[in-house]
């Protein structure tokens, strides 16, 4: 099993999960604004490195 693959695979699903809770909190106007900008900036750091790492990372068998 490859580790950069499997660490990439969980930050793509924390950014996804981090990024619905933003639009979450936006729709419903929930909480503060400035805590739903920045779950969603870094969620959406985390899907991004999260794609790239399991772009970038080749298959070793």
């Amino acid at each position: 099993m490859n580790v950069k693959r499997t660490f990439g695979t969980i930050l793509t699903i924390l950014g996804i999960v981090g990024i619905i809770y933003a639009g979450y909190g936006f729709i419903r106007e929930g909480g503060g604004w400035r805590e739903l900008v920045v779950a969603g900036v870094i969620g959406l750091i985390f899907f991004v490195s999260g794609i790239s790492l399991v772009r970038n990372t080749r298959d070793e068998s």
